[in-house]
């Protein structure tokens, strides 16, 4: 038979001070667990359905000794009664995990899911975009639903009024509702089929986006008045109207521009290597650099302590609308990104390059997977050929009208 523990008082409990176990009496088992860094706490030692179990009972001195000994008691009582106190314990947890899912609204997972995503976004303003769609659309309507209990109804009455007006914002909305429910779904805080997704569900009550649509492209300067506007726009001073210039004769897009740093220009190759995670693809793009290209990158100032090519006053990079607001000073009804457009329907109408040429010129991925999977090179030296015309063309001494040809058969461009 064990030895009886002689009863510990209160204040002999609290003289416990150096590391250890001590059984306090009382209850066969009950103990003070003192720890190195001199925190307490009380630990019950016994067997339950013949498997030993440490059961913690609270923290010294919020637990006090007169708790601890009524806490092992009970605990004592539910091993008679067959109750293993540890799983006891476990299953009442998860219980009420259980009951909190069940009530988990579709508001409490929207930032959660957000957060996950964030791996994802290519910038800042994508994120951004992500959850205020969702937070000015969604959340209104079905913030406070249970996400169980989310259905076809409460999806509609989210995209409904959004649909015909603002197509693309709901067809981006109606992805992020999927993928928030498909989380939830899989998080176990609801089941069955996604009343947020397309094919074979939403497509039988709401029109098609591609047929509601209202085509809105970037407006461009007709490729016959680049030259023309090229003059005026050398002749502008200022860090934004180098910029544009440098978009437009490299046919990047603003934000690859703007956010340009000069660890990224090998002048010596005449070689701009823009970083996947600023690239629209995902991959890293090559872009050739012209002679006047190089001489515009050679004219710049820099900044000590900024690391951008084009820097704004403050020292970071240019905002979204300097160049922006730059086009609107000049007076073109264009924006930056549909200098892009110029330079494509340039490439179309006035000369010979292959269409995949003017296609990589302009970053963009080879729709054809099949073709994707099999090209590996990037045709830079025939991408350098091409700018090269553009140049020229964007030149002093352009002629409107003017068609260029590739130098040579295609087969022997680069």
């Amino acid at each position: 038979m064990p030895k009886k523990v002689r009863e510990k008082s209160a204040v002999e409990v609290r003289r416990l001070t150096r590391p250890g176990r001590y059984a306090v009496g009382g209850v066969n088992g009950l103990m003070l667990d003192v720890k190195d860094s001199g925190a307490k706490s009380w630990v019950l030692r016994t067997m339950a359905g013949g498997m030993r179990r440490h059961i913690g009972l609270g923290a010294f001195p919020d637990v006090t000794l007169a708790q601890a000994r009524e806490k092992a008691r009970q605990k004592k009582e539910l091993i008679e009664q067959g109750i293993d106190p540890v799983q006891d314990r476990a299953d009442r947890r998860q219980a009420l995990l259980d009951a909190q899912g069940r009530n988990v609204t579709f508001a409490d997972i929207v930032s959660f899911c957000h957060e996950k995503k964030q791996a994802e976004f290519r910038n800042a303003k994508h994120s951004h975009d992500w959850i205020s769609s969702v937070k000015r659309y969604a959340v209104p309507v079905i913030g406070r639903v249970p996400v169980k209990d989310i259905s076809l109804q409460h999806i509609l009455k989210v995209l409904e009024p959004v649909w015909t007006e603002k197509t693309e914002t709901a067809t981006r909305l109606r992805q992020r509702l999927e993928y928030i429910l498909n989380w939830a779904t899989v998080s176990g805080y609801r089941s069955g089929d996604n009343p947020a997704r397309w094919k074979g569900h939403l497509d039988a009550v709401l029109p098609a986006p591609t047929k509601i649509k209202k085509v809105s492209h970037f407006k461009a300067l007709p490729w016959q008045e680049i030259g023309e506007f090229m003059q005026r726009l050398r002749g502008k001073k200022g860090m934004s109207a180098r910029c544009l210039e440098f978009v437009i004769l490299t046919a990047c897009r603003s934000g690859e521009a703007r956010l340009a740093v000069w660890s990224e220009f090998d002048q010596g190759n005449a070689v701009w290597i823009i970083p996947g995670s600023r690239i629209k693809t995902g991959k890293e793009h090559r872009v050739p650099l012209t002679d006047d290209v190089l001489e515009l990158l050679q004219s710049l100032p820099r900044f000590e302590g900024s690391e951008y090519v084009f820097t704004s006053t403050r020292g970071g990079p240019l905002s979204d609308m300097s160049l922006s607001m730059l086009c609107r000073k000049m007076g073109v009804e264009a924006v930056p990104h549909g200098y892009r457009s110029t330079f494509r329907d340039w490439c179309a109408e006035c000369t010979n390059y292959p269409r995949e040429v003017a296609e990589m010129a302009l970053g963009h991925a080879i729709d054809n997977k099949v073709e994707a999977a099999y090209r590996r090179g990037d045709l830079f030296n025939k991408r350098m050929s091409l700018m090269r015309d553009w140049a020229n063309f964007c030149g002093k001494e352009y002629k409107p009208g003017k068609v260029l040809q590739m130098h040579g058969a295609a087969s022997e461009v680069g």
